[in-house]
Parts: structure tokens; C-alpha cells; sequence
């Protein structure tokens, strides 16, 4: 139950707070299926990001563990939290996505699909796209097509995406394999996993394990991180302990979670794009201040990314071909000192190394954005 708030956090304890849960302040040796769970997925909008992200968090990490759980369908790219493609386990998909259906819904109520729909039955439509990437695994161009041959009444364009925000859906392989591509297929979650989902998990096993992942966190932060609303009401009636951020928001913890020490060793890490460690709160100033709030977006295949030093970020990253080769280049928003721009140089030249599997790559420190 609710118990009075107790100590204030700093942002230096948030930030290692953050990266201690996620497996960023120190690499864990766990297998890829448990990293996946404790997580709660890992955003997978672009195929490559859950690759960097797991380089970044599991120690000597193999990328056709990955791969080969993708190809093997215990792992799935689905649109859970904030209706974006998430990387999950086959399990988790199927709790996962009962609870997040309604947002998916509700975001496409407020398209202009939705628009160019309204007023008519959709049920025919959607349960004869459901057949069909049942039998093959369909692009929405193709699905469109499909459709408006058998309903040529209604936008078989604004249909498709109907389908792909309302119905339980994934996204088939070979897209999102190591160093393979495959075009944008949807499938159902029963066709491929031989399952529908189910009634789902609670709601408060759902803030239970985003706090292990995030916490210590607000009501606001967890609902910002799946896009549902109304989870006071869940959370009021949690076992939880209390603490205060410095800007005085009531911040939720498990009752047995240790946070770190502000002073606590944070290393140099590279994360790709859409990394749920910066964007899985509302809040983001544990880990991003002012300006860098603004992170890189839509990266070619999870080659763009951010920087953190001493568990802030302080620029970006950019992977690039360069004649026969490769440049990784990092921004700095800042200057770095020489210890911060050697730790800098050694994890880049790392990641370099592991995107273009051994290719000549050359490493490099651009002059800081600002200051």
C-alpha cells in the first residue's frame, strides 16, 4: 500500500539506477531469451538496434544466439509498447500483447486510415487478412492488393493498416536477422507461434517488471514507456517504496531493489537508436539533460546511435562506409578528457568491429558539438 515518500534521488543515482537494471553498468552473462524477459523486449523499430543493444548489456555476446531464437520462433518482432515493434520472447509476446492491444487501437482510431474507414464493417476485411497472412506472410502493399480485390468498397490501402494495428500481429523473418534482410511482413501471432494470445498479464505484474528494468521510476514514466494510462490506479494498490526525484515527482520502486551509489564506476556505453534505456520514461533527465534530450532518430539499419559517459550521454555515434572500409565517428556534445576520450575510443572501435564483423574500420572522435 501507498507509504509516505522517503529519500530523494538524485539524477547521477537515477542515470546508474537505470543502467545498473538494464545491464549496461556491468555486461551479464545471461542467455539472450532471459536478457530478452528482463528487459520487457527491447525496441525494434529499426532490425539491427536489438543486436547493439544486447552487445551493450551481455557479456561476449553472440549475435546468431539472436538470430537463430528469431528463426526458431521463440523470439519475435511484434508492435507492443507504444504500438512501436518490440524484440520479445514468443512468451512474452503473447502476454504482452492483450495489454497493449487497446493502444494500438486507440492510436489508429485517431489516423487518417481510421478517417477514410469510418462507418463501415470491417469485420469481412479483417478476418479475410487474416486468413491470408496466415497462409504466407504478407507486406501491407500486398495485403493491400489482396483486399481490394475482395472488398474493392473500401480503401484497401487504409484496410491494411487497419489490419496491422488491430489485429495480433508480428513481423515475420528473415527481417530482423543477423546481417539479413527480408521485406515488412506481417503475419498473425497465432499463425506463426501456433497460440493466440491469451487474457494477458496483470497490470501489476506489468509495472513489477518494468520496474525491475527501470526503476526506480514515476506512474508517469511507466505509462510513457507501454502507453497505457490510468496505472495509479494499479499502482496505488502496490506494495511499493517511495522516493522523490529532485524535481519532486513521486518516484516507485520494488520493495527489495537496492539503488547505486551516485559515485558508482559507469563505463563508456554505445546504444543504438530508440534504446528503451533512454526512451522508457517520460522523465529523461536521469540520463539526458537539456539539449541531448534530443537523441538520434531512423538510423540506416542501427548504425547511428548514442554515447553515454559516466552514465549521461554526452553525443552520438555514427557508423559509415569509407571507401573499402568503415568509419565509426562520435559526436561529442562536450569536450571529453583524455581518460573519457580513451574509454570513448577502446568500446568504439569494439562495436565497430562486432557490426562489420572484423572489417577495417576507422575510429574517430569528431570536435565537440558545443563548448
Amino acid at each position: 500500500m501507498r507509504a509516505g515518500a522517503s529519500a530523494t534521488l538524485s539524477d547521477r543515482v537515477l542515470g546508474r539506477s537505470t543502467l545498473q537494471r538494464q545491464h549496461l553498468l556491468a555486461r551479464a552473462g545471461l542467455p539472450v531469451p532471459e536478457m530478452l524477459e528482463h528487459l520487457v523486449g527491447l525496441q525494434g523499430q529499426v532490425p539491427g538496434v536489438p543486436y547493439t543493444a544486447l552487445w551493450s548489456r551481455v557479456a561476449a555476446f553472440d549475435p546468431e544466439e539472436l538470430s537463430s531464437a528469431m528463426a526458431g520462433r521463440t523470439v519475435v518482432r511484434a508492435p507492443l509498447m507504444r504500438t512501436t515493434l518490440h524484440t520479445v520472447t514468443a512468451r512474452d509476446c503473447l502476454a504482452l500483447q492483450p495489454l497493449t492491444a487497446p493502444v494500438l487501437a486507440r492510436t489508429f482510431a485517431s489516423t487518417a486510415w481510421a478517417r477514410r474507414l469510418r462507418g463501415q464493417d470491417l469485420g469481412p476485411a479483417l478476418d479475410a487478412a487474416g486468413r491470408l497472412v496466415a497462409e504466407r506472410p504478407l507486406t501491407r502493399a500486398a495485403l493491400a492488393q489482396e483486399l481490394d480485390l475482395r472488398f474493392p468498397e473500401l480503401d484497401a490501402t487504409s484496410l491494411a493498416w487497419a489490419f496491422s494495428y488491430l489485429a495480433p500481429v508480428l513481423q515475420a523473418t528473415p527481417r530482423g536477422l543477423w546481417r539479413r534482410s527480408g521485406p515488412s511482413a506481417l503475419t498473425t501471432i497465432e499463425a506463426w507461434l501456433g497460440e493466440a494470445p491469451g487474457a494477458g498479464m496483470s497490470l501489476q505484474t506489468l509495472v513489477r517488471r518494468y520496474l525491475v528494468a527501470f526503476g526506480p521510476a514515476s506512474v508517469n514514466d511507466v505509462q510513457a514507456w507501454c502507453g497505457l494510462t490510468r496505472l495509479r490506479e494499479v499502482t496505488d494498490g502496490m506494495d511499493l517504496r517511495r522516493y522523490r526525484s529532485t524535481g519532486g515527482a513521486e518516484l516507485l520502486d520494488l520493495p527489495d531493489a537496492a539503488v547505486p551509489d551516485e559515485e558508482a564506476p559507469a563505463p563508456v556505453r554505445f546504444l543504438g537508436e530508440y534504446d528503451n534505456a533512454l526512451i522508457g520514461y517520460a522523465d529523461r533527465s536521469r540520463t539526458a539533460a537539456g539539449s541531448l534530450l534530443d537523441l538520434p532518430r531512423g538510423g540506416p539499419g542501427g548504425a547511428v546511435g548514442t554515447v553515454l559517459v559516466d552514465a549521461a550521454v554526452r553525443g552520438t555515434w555514427a557508423l559509415r562506409r569509407r571507401g573499402d572500409g568503415y568509419a565509426l565517428t562520435v559526436h561529442p556534445r562536450a569536450s571529453l578528457r583524455r581518460a573519457e576520450k580513451d574509454e570513448v575510443l577502446a568500446e568504439a572501435t569494439a562495436l565497430g568491429a562486432f557490426l562489420t564483423v572484423g572489417a577495417d574500420v576507422r575510429v574517430e572522435v569528431a570536435r565537440p558539438e558545443a563548448g
